[in-house]
């Protein structure tokens, strides 16, 4: 069946007035995600202009005897109160500038996607913190975050969007930003991870979480040249099951580009990078994988029930299947090994002295 989407609201003109409106709409709507959007950039603002402020009061600081030096001619009798006036007001003006381009170039972003959403049944949310799904990349770091994102509001659930997740602290903190989408199936099944070799790096894998190399699964054809397919010990057959040669091919067609991860009820597809979700070519694609691939998977596994756990309605998956056993990452364990030869090498020299 094909699917009739209408993208007009991603590419067509607005203007201004159209995007003033928009705001002042959602604004006097209530949602929390409005009305605190733009509290980050002004309290940055604010601590970089104190910051100067103090900087160049400060007697003891090299930058203010220079920046006061320079403006002052050597005199710096006025200087200290001129020209930190005059920063502050600079910045101040720049501040507001940037934050009007830059709040303006948002809220357009969240018009299109929110007269896209409502164009084609979906609910549009810029930012929701900790989205609760099973999947490898949402229980990893903190400052977790979905953003930008579409989901359903009936029918069967579907979202998608962009995720990013931090680890680290200070200088060490890192941004990690995926691109995802979410379709809840019918049944309950093993935990199965499709690893896409086309974004993965030569010594790793591109995804956050390693797995332990004796749960990989070879499948018929050239289908291991496309992905890497992890499922539980003695789960081989359950995993053959569901990945029938059918589904193989449409997921080399339609996915080959993105890792596939299904856990629980869920069916997750992962992008390493965040989605650019004003392109109508991302959200074709995205929908095209939900209609052949997520569709081909729920009519595959409608009847799929776990016989360990040996009562079909009980619609779930016994202990040894939940989750695939974690391994450790091939570039750790060759580091490991060269620095053990290294050592070794060392303490043979020495004897031989």
């Amino acid at each position: 069946m094909q699917r009739n989407v209408d993208y007009s609201a991603l590419t067509r003109p607005t203007t201004r007035a159209e995007v003033s409106a928009f705001k002042s709409a959602t604004l006097a709507s209530g949602k929390k995600w409005a009305a605190v959007a733009p509290v980050n950039f002004i309290v940055i603002g604010v601590v970089i202009v104190l910051a100067l402020v103090f900087l160049l009061n400060s007697t003891s600081s090299t930058l203010g005897a220079v920046i006061r030096g320079v403006f002052s001619g050597g005199s710096g009798s006025s200087s200290a109160i001129i020209i930190p006036a005059l920063l502050v007001a600079g910045l101040s003006t720049l501040f507001v500038l940037l934050a009007t381009v830059f709040g303006s170039s948002r809220w357009k972003t969240w018009m299109r996607l929110s007269q896209f959403a409502s164009a084609n049944g979906f609910v549009f949310s810029p930012s929701d913190p900790n989205p609760s799904y099973p999947g490898a990349i949402f229980a990893l770091g903190h400052t977790r975050t979905s953003s930008n994102h579409l989901r359903t509001f009936a029918g069967r659930f579907l979202d998608y969007g962009n995720y990013t997740y931090a680890t680290g602290s200070g200088k060490s903190r890192a941004e990690h930003k995926w691109g995802f989408l979410a379709l809840g199936l019918d049944r309950s099944l093993p935990h199965m991870i499709l690893d896409a070799k086309s974004n993965n790096s030569f010594f790793r894998s591109n995804l956050p979480s390693t797995f332990s190399k004796d749960q990989v699964l070879s499948l018929e054809g050239d289908f291991d040249e496309y992905f890497t397919l992890y499922c539980p010990a003695q789960y081989e057959t359950d995993a053959l099951y569901v990945f029938t040669p059918d589904l193989m091919a449409l997921l080399i067609d339609e996915a080959s580009p993105f890792d596939v991860e299904i856990v629980d009820n869920w069916m997750f597809v992962y992008s390493s990078g965040h989605f650019q979700m004003l392109e109508p070519s991302v959200h074709e694609r995205l929908l095209r994988i939900v209609d052949t691939v997520g569709a081909k998977t729920l009519t595959q596994t409608a009847r799929y029930a776990d016989e360990r756990v040996g009562n079909p309605a009980a619609n779930i998956v016994a202990p040894q299947g939940r989750r695939l056993a974690r391994g450790f990452p091939a570039a750790l364990i060759s580091l490991g090994v060269l620095v053990f030869v290294v050592i070794a090498i060392n303490i043979l020299s020495t004897v031989v002295r």
